[in-house]
């Protein structure tokens, strides 16, 4: 049975973060609201929470995991990043842009794409999620909360809470989000002189980043 803790949307109780996080660093997968919709996430270098949640999602290992960073210098110490890739970066962060970069040494390699080396990252602007960034104190693995057969990602905790009571640690409720998700780009081309990818047009529109 999951725990369901209902946080202020603007100023989250540090007692219940604490809670989740301690939850987090038993293995468990909680359900987060992120700046789209709902996500799951888990420890970054808890091996069986990874394989817990992709089993949740019921998605393979070439499915794109993200990591959710609190900040840039953050996002850095996890991807390789020349001085174009930065630029663009620091247009779209924080806010509810995923991107596809080349993964540094400090990602597990059974996280990154088996065969593209690459990972996703992301810099939430949720006011909840920064805050449980802040009080884990490192990134957390995640992915959309798309539950299995359907397309549409959730974002009602109370509904989330009642479909995956069983298999998640907590869920985390700080009011409903949107049901758009990121926009997904593929910044790796840049490092070779070629322009990004759009791959997913969600949420962050593009012209702030001039792109489109």
């Amino acid at each position: 049975m999951s725990q369901f803790f209902d946080v202020h949307p603007d100023n989250p109780q540090p007692r219940l973060l604490r809670q989740a996080v301690a939850l987090l660093a038993k293995g468990g997968v909680l359900a987060v609201p992120t700046d789209s919709s709902y996500a799951l996430v888990c420890h970054l270098d808890d091996k069986a929470a990874a394989d817990r949640l992709r089993r949740i999602r019921q998605v393979d290992e070439k499915h794109h995991l993200t990591l959710l960073c609190r900040d840039l210098s953050e996002l850095a110490s996890y991807a390789r990043v020349d001085n174009r890739q930065y630029r663009l970066l620091k247009l779209g962060t924080p806010g509810p842009y995923t991107f596809i970069l080349e993964a540094s040494k400090e990602v597990p390699r059974r996280l990154s794409h088996p065969s593209r080396k690459t990972i996703g990252l992301r810099v939430p602007q949720h006011t909840t999620l920064q805050a449980l960034l802040t009080e884990h104190g490192a990134p957390l693995l995640a992915t959309t909360l798309i539950a299995p057969g359907e397309a549409d990602a959730m974002n009602d905790p109370e509904e989330i809470r009642e479909r995956f009571e069983h298999d998640l640690a907590a869920v985390i409720s700080a009011g409903a989000c949107t049901l758009e998700p990121t926009t997904v780009i593929d910044l790796t081309p840049m490092g070779q002189g070629d322009d990004p990818v759009v791959q997913r047009l969600g949420q962050g529109p593009l012209g702030p980043l001039g792109l489109g």
